[in-house]
């Protein structure tokens, strides 16, 4: 089965626009969950302009075997973010966020400061020697590390020399492919990457970009996928349809796939 994690910094977006606390992260994870969701996303990045470290404890409070009742305690929490961030601040550094969330997962995504959203994988070759003792202290506090890589990354297997257990999978290409009626290529890069991740015994997961429209054909494609990790179009949908309904469409959308 393919779990969906939902991600909700967008919720804190709208919330921080007004500088109040409403709408609730916490809430609407709370709802997401309610209506089958087998995972909650967040990431925080240094400046906080979306999801702050409180937002990341609150969750982290109410998931995982740590929480108040078993429906959370079975729900993952994963955070995505730059492991290289130094401390800022409030902000503790990723790495120790992670520890005081009590993450399920780490998801090591390369994106700076300047970037509006997460835009490309690492480079694996490049990026290993830094990447390595991050990756064993992770594990060490008993979290699963994913490594953020491009589709048609042409050297995917270092992930697990790396020592990470999964990848997660950029799909915003193949996304922006997909609007435009086009997207054969762009999916046949996601595949090949995922069948060579999975042939050195990493897991799949995927995320950027995904929707309803585009999930279905990428789900048949990878059958095997791990994970997928969704926010902006799900809340996008959600402002719609209501947050409960948006999360069943994608659970169907999974299981049907």
């Amino acid at each position: 089965m393919t779990a969906l994690s939902v991600n909700i910094n967008k919720i804190a977006v709208l919330r921080n626009s007004r500088g109040h606390a409403e709408p609730d992260p916490v809430i609407a994870a709370r709802v997401a969950i309610s209506a089958g969701c087998q995972g909650i996303t967040v990431h925080p990045r240094p400046d906080q302009r979306h999801i702050r470290v409180d937002d990341v404890l609150r969750v982290g409070a109410v998931l995982g075997p740590h929480g108040p009742d078993a429906v959370t305690a079975a729900i993952e929490y994963n955070l995505e973010g730059n492991p290289f961030a130094p401390a800022r601040g409030s902000y503790p550094g990723f790495i120790e966020l992670v520890r005081s969330a009590r993450a399920a997962q780490a998801t090591l995504v390369p994106d700076g400061d300047a970037q509006i959203t997460s835009d490309h994988g690492f480079d694996l070759a490049q990026d290993a020697a830094r990447l390595i003792p991050l990756v064993r202290e992770l594990k060490a506090i008993g979290c699963r590390v994913s490594l953020f890589v491009d589709a048609g990354c042409a050297d995917v297997e270092r992930a697990a020399d790396i020592g990470a257990d999964r990848v997660e999978i950029y799909t915003g290409p193949y996304a922006s492919a997909f609007s435009r009626g086009d997207h054969g290529s762009a999916l046949a890069d996601c595949v090949r990457t995922a069948e060579r991740a999975s042939a050195a015994g990493l897991g799949v997961n995927a995320g950027h970009d995904l929707s309803q429209r585009n999930l279905g054909a990428l789900k048949r494609a990878i059958p095997f996928l791990a994970e997928v990790s969704i926010g902006h179009a799900l809340i996008g949908e959600a402002l719609y349809d209501g947050l409960v309904p948006t999360v069943r469409a994608y659970l169907a959308i999974l299981a049907a796939a």
